[in-house]
C-alpha cells in the first residue's frame, strides 16, 4: 500500500511518525511538499529532512484562482507513483474542491482521500457565522484575522463553511488530533464512523530511551525543587510574558525558584526587557532553540513544572515524557487528552496571571503530590498517548477506506 502526504513543509516532530508508518511491512509513504517555505508551517518551526526513511517530493506550489496555494506537477506525480491514498490537509483541500479534475483523477485511479487537521479553530456548523464574527479567529501574534472585514468580505466565511460541509463530505476518511472532532466534523454531516482520532505525538519510543540514558549523565543544572520549565517559539500566542508575569510573584515566595526557557522567535527581545522590569532576570534563563532530543531531555528532567501558558500541543507530550507535571490554559485542544487536573497537572483560566500564579504555588507547596503528578504524566504517555498510538489510529483509517487489514505490532 503507497501512501502520500501532501505537507506544507517537513517539522521535525512529524518525520518520527512518518519514518515509523513508512517501517511497516506493506506500507511504503511518500510525501510532497513545496518546493519553497509554506505558510502553513508556523513562523520558526524547526524543519529537516536529515534521518528520513521515506520518499520526499519537492514541487513548485502557484497561486490558485480561488486564493490559497496548491502544488505545480501534482497530477503528474499521482500518475508517477500511483498512491493508493493520499493524505492532505489545509489550504490543499481546497484544491479537490475548486479543481474538480483532481478529485475525478483520483476517483479514476480508485485512490482514497483523506483529510488530516487539528480542528481547534473550526466552529460547528451552526456556531460558525457567530464565531467568525466574535474576534475568536487569532493569529500567533494574537490578533483577529477578521479585524477590519467588512459585512460583505465576511460572506466569504459563510461560504468558508458551506466549502467545509462539501471536503468534509467528499474525502473518504477524516483524521483528527481530538476526540472533540466528533462534534466539529460531525456537525458538518460527517458520519461517525469516517471520523478517527489519531491524537499527536513526538517520538516517544525515542524520547523514553533518552529519559533512561541521561539517567547516567551529570545534570546539566544544579538540583533545583522550584524549577519551571516553558519549551516552544518565542511568539505571542505561548503568551510567556504571562508566564514571567506570573513567575515574578511567585518568586516572591519561593526566592530560589527558576524560570527555563527553551526556544527562540520574534518576542525573544521583549521577553528578556519584560524579566529585566520585573526584576527576575537573574532568574530567568533563556536557552534558545534546542533541537536535541537528548539535550532538550536534560533540561525537562532538570525541572520541576513544565508550563504552558498559551497555545501549543506537542511540547506538553514532550514533558510528560519526561515525568513533569504540566500547567496549562487553552492550548491547540491536545491538551484535553493529555493533562487531567489534580491526576497529573492543574488548568488555569485562560490568561489570569493571578491563577496561574496561585497553580504554580500550589504545587511547589507540596512537593510529593507534584512528584506523583509527574509520574502520573508518564504513564499517561505510556500506557495512553504515544507513537504508536497514532501509528495504530492511522492504520485504522487506511483499514476503512481500503477496506483492508494492515497488521501492525
Amino acid at each position: 500500500m503507497k501512501v502520500l502526504f501532501t505537507f506544507g513543509g517537513l517539522p521535525h516532530y512529524y518525520n518520527a511518525i512518518l519514518n515509523k508508518l513508512n517501517s511497516i511491512e506493506g506500507l511504503e509513504v511518500h510525501v510532497a511538499v513545496p518546493r519553497m517555505d509554506h505558510n502553513t508551517i508556523g513562523k520558526g518551526v524547526f524543519q529537516t529532512n536529515e534521518g528520513i526513511n521515506f520518499k520526499l517530493h519537492y514541487l513548485d506550489e502557484y497561486n490558485t484562482y480561488y486564493g490559497k496555494s496548491f502544488f505545480k506537477d501534482f497530477i503528474k506525480l499521482i500518475y508517477k507513483e500511483k498512491p493508493d491514498i493520499v493524505i492532505t490537509i489545509w489550504p490543499y483541500i481546497l484544491g479537490f474542491v475548486f479543481k474538480p479534475y483532481i478529485l475525478i483523477t483520483l476517483k479514476l485511479l480508485r485512490i482514497k482521500l483523506i483529510l488530516k487537521e487539528i480542528p481547534f479553530q473550526v466552529p460547528k456548523y451552526n456556531d460558525a457565522r457567530a464565531y467568525y464574527r466574535s474576534g475568536m479567529l487569532l493569529d500567533e501574534n494574537l490578533e483577529d484575522q477578521l479585524k477590519g472585514t467588512s459585512k460583505i468580505g465576511m460572506l466569504k466565511y459563510d461560504f468558508l463553511s458551506f466549502i467545509r460541509k462539501i471536503y468534509y463530505k467528499l474525502v473518504d476518511a477524516n483524521v483528527e488530533y481530538i476526540e472533540d472532532a466528533y462534534d466539529i466534523i460531525g456537525s458538518y454531516g460527517v458520519r461517525k464512523n469516517k471520523i478517527f482520532i489519531i491524537y499527536n505525538s513526538p517520538d516517544t519510543d525515542e524520547l523514553l530511551k533518552i529519559k533512561n540514558d541521561i539517567k547516567s549523565l551529570p545534570p546539566i543544572m544544579p538540583e533545583n525543587n522550584f524549577r519551571l520549565i516553558h519549551v516552544g517559539r518565542l511568539v505571542k500566542w505561548k503568551k510567556v510574558d504571562l508566564l514571567i508575569n506570573a513567575f515574578s510573584i511567585v518568586i516572591d515566595k519561593f526566592p530560589c525558584a527558576e524560570l527555563i526557557i527553551i526556544g527562540t522567535g520574534p518576542e525573544e527581545k521583549a521577553l528578556k526587557e519584560l524579566a529585566v522590569k520585573k526584576n527576575v532576570a537573574g532568574s530567568v534563563k533563556f536557552i534558545g532553540g534546542i533541537y536535541d532530543s537528548k539535550v532538550l531531555g536534560q533540561y525537562l528532567s532538570a525541572s520541576s513544572v513544565y508550563v504552558l501558558a498559551g497555545m501549543g500541543g506537542l511540547s506538553i507530550n514532550e514533558a510528560m515524557c519526561f515525568d513533569k507535571p504540566v500547567i496549562c490554559s487553552v492550548c491547540d485542544g491536545t491538551e484535553k487528552k493529555l493533562v487531567r487536573d489534580d491526576f497529573n497537572g492543574k488548568y488555569f483560566e485562560d490568561g489570569n496571571v493571578n491563577d496561574l500564579k496561585d497553580k504554580i504555588d500550589y504545587l511547589f507547596s507540596n512537593q510529593e503530590l507534584m512528584t506523583k503528578m509527574g509520574k502520573n504524566s508518564g504513564k499517561i504517555i505510556s500506557e495512553e498517548i504515544n507513537l504508536n498510538t497514532v501509528i495504530r489510529g492511522y492504520l485504522n483509517a487506511f483499514d476503512y477506506v481500503m477496506k483492508t487489514n494492515v497488521r501492525f505490532k
